[in-house]
């Protein structure tokens, strides 16, 4: 069958991503064929579009969360029926389309009060926020700790998971509007970045005493405050490159900051195993079930137009989470 779907030849700027028709076979064996409803924006499509992350051999489809129903199941498949709601934020690319193939191992179902929206703006970011707070460094009631943009996707989500939790979250944001953002969502303090002397104040709120992490997702620059942000003994949390690639570490800066300790965890290696991924997507939907997490939808685009979602959000203008409509 023929569906549409974006697609890159070469690796580049939004310009690159084209509208395109293509041949959608039956399923395999242990696939399922999702019809999506609702489609991710995450900034990994955009090291995948400019070629800093690897992808598969070109042309391929972009994107790695979606949500929608299941049209066919291929042999051997058991958990999922024609009919079913399901979601999923993982490898292989091709989310960016009208309907795809999937590993059944890699989908979740979608449980009654979730919808397809709320499932493609949530899955890939709220699993993000589990497993940074819950497994990379677990969270614990009255710590204080310190997140790069607090009102994106990622970080309203956390914020309110470590709020949940009875942490207190020093987030910093870009202007004024992105911080009632991030403290309506249960960040602390908000530090405008451009305006304000980030480690200065970490160590006015701290007392001093630094933070025990820092979850980084911006990269090149933030990296040198945020490793002067932290206790000794504290953990640099650096899971992305918004800004560019952090530069080749000298360990020696870990020694003489405090015996620090550094991480740079992904989603795909929390969420290899089946179970893992199913886990993870079931604690983010049971904390959004209770109440305790509001998933914001602020940004929805054409997944035709998906360039212009790109170019949104690689100039800062998004907030919360955005999708793609199919």
């Amino acid at each position: 069958m023929k569906t549409k779907a974006i697609r890159i030849h070469e690796y580049g700027g939004p310009e690159q991503m084209r509208w395109e028709e293509i041949e959608l076979l039956p399923p395999a064996a242990g696939e399922v064929q999702v019809r999506h409803r609702a489609v991710g924006l995450n900034y990994i499509d955009v090291y995948h579009r400019s070629g800093i992350y690897p992808t598969p051999p070109l042309p391929c489809t972009l994107g790695m969360e979606a949500a929608g129903t299941v049209e066919a199941v291929g042999p051997e498949v058991t958990d999922f029926r024609v009919g079913d709601r399901v979601a999923y934020a993982t490898p292989p690319l091709g989310a960016y389309a009208e309907a795809r193939n999937i590993a059944a191992a890699r989908l979740v179902a979608l449980p009654e009060g979730i919808d397809f929206e709320q499932a493609a703006a949530m899955m890939l970011q709220g699993m993000t926020a589990e497993y940074l707070l819950r497994r990379t460094y677990p969270v614990q009631a009255g710590q204080t700790v310190l997140f790069h943009a607090a009102a994106g996707g990622v970080g309203l989500i956390f914020c309110q998971w470590a709020k949940q939790l009875g942490a207190t979250v020093i987030g910093t944001v870009g202007n004024e509007a992105k911080a009632d953002m991030a403290r309506a969502h249960g960040c602390e303090h908000t530090i405008l970045y451009r305006e304000e002397d980030l480690v200065a104040r970490v160590r006015e709120i701290t007392g001093d005493r630094g933070v025990p992490v820092v979850y980084d997702g911006v990269g090149k620059a933030t990296w040198t405050r945020s490793l002067d942000c932290l206790a000794p003994r504290g953990m640099m949390v650096s899971f992305g490159n918004a800004s560019g690639k952090v530069p080749p570490v000298e360990l020696g800066e870990l020694t003489s900051r405090g015996s620090l300790y550094l991480t740079r965890p992904t989603l795909m290696t929390y969420t290899a195993e089946t179970q893992e991924l199913r886990d993870s997507a079931s604690a983010l939907f049971e904390r959004v079930l209770a109440g305790d997490i509001r998933i914001e939808v602020n940004q929805r685009f054409a997944l035709a137009k998906a360039a212009k979602a790109h170019r949104a959000l690689e100039a800062r203008e998004t907030t919360g989470s955005t999708i793609l409509i199919v």
